[in-house]
């Protein structure tokens, strides 16, 4: 009896491969705890007078959450 050794050894290629697939990664969570900071002191949240553009640039990127209790 013969055995048809190519289709083994793409299936056995293919599980290799498949299993060296790279690990997901986990969410970065930033939480910033600021004193007497409001809810519309921020760009992102819609202040136009004061300039916060590293935060504006993060909640761009991100998550904005505007239901929240203090």
């Amino acid at each position: 009896m013969e055995t048809n050794m190519k289709p083994l050894i793409i299936i056995a290629v293919f599980l290799v491969f498949n299993s060296c697939a790279e690990e997901p990664t986990h969410p970065n969570i930033i939480y910033i705890l600021a004193d007497d900071l409001g809810y519309g002191e921020i760009g992102a949240y819609g202040q136009e007078i004061i300039e916060t553009p590293n935060i504006d640039a993060l909640a761009k990127n991100g998550m904005l959450f505007t239901q929240h209790y203090s």
